[in-house]
């Protein structure tokens, strides 16, 4: 029994000896087998790290030293900006003022024949100042225009009707005018008083266009705040000066800077009266001529032909006699500055206002 067990045994050891041998023999020669902790990790070569740190370090320091280059520049380009910007105004505000130098000298030359301004109003859009007139052989007011704005001058119907008539004074405080005067002539019928030929109101005409005829004129303003007037046998003719508005009266005193030949019954009929006269100068400025008379006899005021001398000698292109007599009227500022022949001011139907 014994020996059969050993038998077994023997067997046994000899089948499983290859393989006990084949594990040593790779103990022996084979690769080794390492285990790695948490705490290996943790305590992991720290040199890449400060290597990242080191590029980041690197990175951000280039960035500061980029953006206080950066400001520097815009801080410079900044002072250069403002130093042309204040150069190119002053270059500016010297052509202006070189570009005004002509029409300064030409404003004080024609002031200089008016004396000093006893009113004066400005705004944005228009320039007025009040003068006396007073050579001797009669006495007034002058009115210089200086237009900014077409719309700052607009001619109105009385009570904004066909046949309604109203003083200068109400008209002006009815639309809230800085200043007016009378405009053209009227003619009465059946208690109503209507412009005298043709009248031309916001671009569109009153009562159609009348060729002119005897001593008759337009005068008036077109689009672009220019004073426009003349004699016209066609409608056509008027249209081209494309007028804003305007009446009709008699008659011309100066054209183109040339005295006119004063129709012989307007040189006696009346002789002298209360006078209200438009024109303009070469740079378009307006000058009005309002003359006090005590009466419409012929005894007191000024003469066309007086006028006509005095206003060529200011230098004035073109100018024009409105209504007259007890018709003449200048509201300046609330109040009336001439002194109307009626004692009073004279319901007219059409006026030209002025507006701040």
């Amino acid at each position: 029994m014994m020996s059969d067990i050993k038998g077994i045994n023997r067997f046994f050891l000899l089948a499983t000896a290859p393989l006990f041998g084949l594990l040593i023999a790779l103990a022996l020669s084979g690769p080794k087998i390492s285990w790695t902790t948490e705490q290996d990790l943790l305590t992991a070569d720290p040199q890449p790290l400060d290597r990242t740190f080191s590029a980041i370090s690197s990175g951000l320091q280039q960035a500061e030293e980029t953006a206080k280059f950066t400001i520097s520049s815009i801080r410079e380009t900044a002072e250069l900006y403002h130093k042309t910007t204040s150069t190119m105004t002053a270059i500016l505000q010297a052509s202006r003022n070189t570009a005004a130098k002509p029409e300064i000298i030409y404003n004080k030359r024609i002031t200089a024949k008016l004396g000093t301004p006893k009113e004066t109003v400005k705004s944005d859009r228009i320039i007025l100042e009040l003068y006396k007139v007073n050579p001797g052989s009669y006495k007034g007011h002058a009115l210089k225009v200086k237009l900014k704005s077409p719309d700052a001058i607009k001619m109105t119907l009385g009570h904004d009707k066909i046949g309604g008539s109203e003083t200068t004074k109400q008209a002006v405080k009815r639309y809230g005018a800085v200043a007016g005067i009378n405009a053209g002539g009227f003619a009465d019928s059946k208690g109503k008083r209507y412009p005298l030929s043709t009248t031309v109101l916001n671009g569109k005409y009153v009562n159609g266009f009348e060729p002119s005829y005897k001593d008759l004129f337009f005068v008036g303003m077109n689009k672009n705040g220019k004073l426009i007037g003349g004699k016209f046998q066609e409608q056509a003719q008027l249209d081209k000066l494309e007028p804003s508005f305007g009446a009709s009266f008699v008659p011309i005193l100066l054209q183109n800077g040339q005295k006119t030949e004063i129709p012989l019954k307007w040189q006696t009929s009346p002789l002298r009266a209360p006078r209200t006269v438009i024109g303009n100068y070469k740079d378009d400025q307006l000058i009005i001529l309002v003359i006090d008379g005590y009466d419409e006899n012929g005894n007191s005021g000024a003469t066309l032909k007086e006028l006509q001398d005095k206003l060529y000698d200011m230098g004035v292109v073109n100018a024009y006699n409105l209504d007259g007599g007890g018709s003449s009227s200048l509201v300046l500022n609330g109040k009336v500055i001439n002194n109307p022949s009626d004692g009073q001011l004279r319901p007219v139907p059409t006026h030209f206002l002025f507006f701040k």
